[in-house]
């Protein structure tokens, strides 16, 4: 048998399977190319009403959403990812089984002026926490929104990130919350509406806990519940503002802490903010939402801090 030593003539059959494979590799790097890469969470791309709040910037807060009620701002949320929003379980009372009275507006600044890249979705459905128990002032406030179709992302558009076990959120640390909710009781966000910001830190859970104290052994802060703001009132999120996010930064990336669920009142003193804690909830937000970015502090750097122990029925209530 010859075999020869020198490379064979590239024709008939050695050419075509060649060919065959340089196509099926052009194909793979354009199938990649063509697949969306999710963005990194809790990242603004900055361009360029809470009680007592102040106007945010276009873009500053991508991942906050407006619940829209038969096309009238119902409750604020978070987006996680392409097809999921978390916002508070109360914002459905009554119409849990009644998804096409609402839709999800994404990427808003001004309701009154919503720009072009704003996204209005519909809802598919609405995952409450199983063990929430539709009472004002319950633990496991908090809901999955799945939207109809995936959205597209932008500047305006991207997803925050959950806390990992690494964050703990100590007394005093500084985090905001944003909505479009009322600026005092009863008083609406005037035109055109653009979403408010404010700066709460957060409070001790004991402190929270003996200033919800209902007496007879009943505390109104569970162990899931978080408590931000200010003791002396006069600034707090209000009707409107449910579901929305009490953000906290670290090493630069925006995490979901809490979402906005009760108090009494708004803005009144020795009433601050209730929250419910999105590290009580990690484990079962992370079996339902496929891809939900998580992140922390690494390790050596200053803790964070969360200490969640411990009724925004009338702030975190939704708008009529």
């Amino acid at each position: 048998m010859l075999i020869s030593r020198t490379p064979p003539v590239l024709g008939g059959g050695c050419l075509w399977i060649l060919t065959s494979l340089l196509l099926l590799a052009s194909t793979a790097i354009l199938g990649a190319a063509k697949t969306p890469v999710p963005p990194a969470c809790g990242k603004p791309q900055q361009l360029n009403r809470i009680v007592g709040g102040e106007d945010s910037a276009d873009a500053q807060w991508p991942w906050v959403v407006s619940i829209q009620k038969n096309r009238t701002h119902h409750c604020a949320g978070s987006l996680l990812t392409s097809r999921w929003v978390v916002t508070a379980a109360h914002c459905f009372k009554g119409t849990l089984n009644k998804p096409s009275l609402y839709s999800v507006l994404l990427g808003a600044w001004q309701l009154g002026n919503l720009g072009p890249r704003s996204q209005e979705v519909g809802i598919a459905w609405v995952h409450p926490h199983p063990v929430y128990s539709w009472k004002e002032g319950s633990r496991a406030d908090i809901a999955l929104v799945r939207l109809e179709h995936p959205i597209q992302f932008s500047e305006r558009i991207l997803p925050i990130c959950l806390p990992d076990f690494s964050v703990h959120l100590h007394p005093n640390t500084d985090c905001w919350i944003a909505g479009w909710g009322t600026v005092h009781d009863g008083v609406p966000l005037p035109h055109p509406q653009t979403l408010q910001k404010l700066k709460v830190p957060i409070i001790d859970s004991e402190i929270c806990g003996r200033l919800y104290w209902r007496g007879a052994g009943q505390g109104a802060i569970t162990e899931d519940m978080l408590c931000a703001g200010y003791l002396e009132g006069e600034r707090d999120a209000c009707l409107g503002d449910s579901g929305g996010p009490l953000m906290c930064q670290v090493e630069g990336t925006w995490l979901l802490a809490g979402i906005i669920s009760w108090g009494e009142g708004c803005a009144e003193r020795n009433r601050p903010g209730v929250y419910i804690s999105l590290a009580s909830h990690r484990s079962w937000v992370q079996r339902i939402v496929q891809g939900v970015q998580f992140r922390g502090h690494s390790q050596g750097s200053g803790p964070l801090g969360l200490r969640i122990q411990g009724y925004r029925a009338a702030r975190g209530g939704p708008a009529a």
